[in-house]
């Protein structure tokens, strides 16, 4: 008899199981915590996204298509390849349970599910992702592309009439008209020569015939500054580092407008973001081009696949900090990889499905170390058959490198620095870079105390992803209370940052502690 009671007990727990595990996922617990973290920052008013997703009532009228594009992963527009090795800041991939719910949800009739536990729709700041800007430069004059159906590259030189040199830490462009700004390349010129073949024309900004001024020029004699691409956010670097804008410089902006039928102004505007104390390492760029091509020259020949291998040797120690591959409509997919001297590999960028429409800059969460001689190995394929879709030549004619889009480039941008011990281990994922926990406010999280080691101001972050009651304080290593920095009130939701003084502090090792519902963060101090 006690077997068969425990029998029926077990089945009765198991059937019930089976039971919850069958139920069809409602948009208010499964699905808008995936929407608004992954789609919202593009799909909402205003933005690239071409629907807006910010309640259930949209995401119910686009059910069937938020099905379709994530199940083939052709949304969220996340291209490197997760599986390869390297990680990168801000990734926005779904993985296989996200997909399979989303699925399931729209099969089972998209129930909204009980209205108290849906999570509000982010809220996003208005004219910026960043937050306030410390100078807001802008076109002097509108520009109108043509509907001519066909693409134009600008170049637009805007001044920045900085006085003295600046730590710039974030570049965020804006533009006006989102539906034709495809991407943009920018850099910042000292030699006045940009501002010299603008005044040559007569309209404002100016496209590069053959015997003005191309990528190539400007990327060598000018300063790279972080560019924009749609559905991305504009980065911020940390732990010190910032690039250099010097004085007196203006902003070149190349301005890729994609094809369309009617006429289309565009008066785009750029905030710039300062580092509050002098940097201590400043970001260097150099790009990788057809000069490094083993297997050159640059020519892809009419009805042929062809891949090109490009290698670089690093002429000193340095740490990568980012990368930025580049290809036309031709594209098929990249492959980036490091071989150091003592032969050890390491993954840098891999992307299986080159797409032109989702291109962008890939920020590691930890800077790759190379050494001196390191060989960075660079593999692009392009496909100029009848089998590529989007091949913009029917039938196919032999393709060499510019700036058109119908033309085809081997293009691959890296940032660095100067290596120096300790890079290897930097978080750089800080929460100066982490803009998606500030708009999504999707966990309670204590970030890295900043910088550190120190003697003397700190600053600490973190987020919340509702209000709470917050206690933060710093104990030493014996658990003595030394400070409460907030003793127990009640926070907003969203990302708070607070500065901090330890140089009364003798040497030795503190924590800063963050209770949240209960919940225990903390993070070490070294105070030397």
């Amino acid at each position: 008899m006690r077997n068969l009671y425990f029998f029926l007990l077990t089945s009765v727990g198991m059937l019930s199981q089976s039971e919850a595990s069958s139920q069809t996922p409602t948009w208010a617990e499964d699905v808008a915590p995936i929407v608004y973290k992954h789609c919202t920052s593009c799909h909402r008013r205003g933005e690239i996204g071409p629907f807006p997703l910010t309640s259930y009532q949209e995401a119910v009228g686009w059910g069937q298509m938020i099905r379709y594009v994530t199940g083939i992963r052709y949304m969220p527009p996340w291209k490197p390849d997760e599986k390869f090795g390297a990680e990168y800041i801000g990734e926005n991939y779904l993985n296989d349970q996200q997909v399979a719910t989303i699925k399931a949800w729209v099969d089972g009739g998209m129930p909204r599910g009980n209205i108290a536990r849906e999570p509000a729709a982010p809220v996003f700041p208005e004219g910026s992702q960043i937050g306030k800007p410390d100078l807001v430069l802008s076109f002097a004059k509108k520009h109108i592309h043509i509907g001519d159906n066909k693409d134009e590259y600008r170049y637009f030189i805007i001044p920045t009439g900085l006085k003295e040199s600046r730590d710039l830490v974030s570049l965020e462009m804006r533009p006006s008209n989102r539906k034709i700004v495809h991407h943009a390349l920018i850099w910042a010129d000292t030699t006045g020569i940009a501002a010299v073949l603008d005044a040559l024309t007569p309209d404002y900004g100016y496209a590069p015939p053959g015997n003005l001024i191309n990528l190539a020029q400007v990327s060598l004699a000018s300063l790279q500054l972080p560019g924009y691409a749609p559905g991305s956010r504009p980065h911020v670097f940390s732990n010190g580092m910032a690039v250099r804008l010097p004085p007196n410089s203006d902003l070149v902006v190349q301005v890729h407008y994609a094809p369309t039928t009617t006429n289309e102004p565009d008066s785009s505007t750029f905030n710039l973001f300062f580092a509050d104390k002098p940097a201590k390492r400043y970001i260097n760029a150099f790009a990788m081009l057809t000069g490094t091509l083993r297997n050159g020259p640059f020519v892809i020949n009419a009805n042929t696949v062809k891949e090109f291998h490009g290698v670089y040797k690093t002429p000193i120690d340095i740490s990568l900090v980012g990368i930025a591959p580049h290809s036309h409509l031709l594209g098929k997919n990249w492959r980036v990889f490091a071989i150091t001297p003592a032969r050890d590999t390491i993954p840098l960028v891999h992307i299986r499905d080159w797409d032109f429409n989702w291109q962008g800059a890939y920020y590691f969460k930890k800077m790759k170390y190379l050494p001196k001689n390191t060989e960075i190995h660079a593999y692009a394929t392009y496909d100029n058959t009848t089998n590529n879709p989007l091949n913009p030549n029917n039938p196919p004619k032999k393709v060499t490198w510019g700036e058109g889009t119908t033309d085809e480039m081997y293009f691959l941008p890296i940032a660095f620095v100067p290596y120096e011990p300790g890079d290897e281990n930097l978080n750089m994922d800080s929460l100066a870079t982490r803009a998606t926990e500030v708009f999504h406010f999707s966990e309670d999280k204590l970030y890295p105390i900043a910088p550190n080691p120190v003697r003397g101001p700190l600053r600490i972050g973190f987020t919340l992803a509702n209000a709470a009651d917050v206690t933060l304080e710093i104990y030493d290593m014996q658990g003595r209370l030394v400070e409460a920095l907030i003793p127990g009130l009640k926070v907003m939701p969203g990302q708070h940052t607070l500065d901090w003084d330890s140089s009364r502090l003798p040497a030795g090792v503190y924590q800063a502690a963050l209770r949240v519902k209960g919940k225990l963060q903390a993070q070490k101090i070294v105070v030397p």
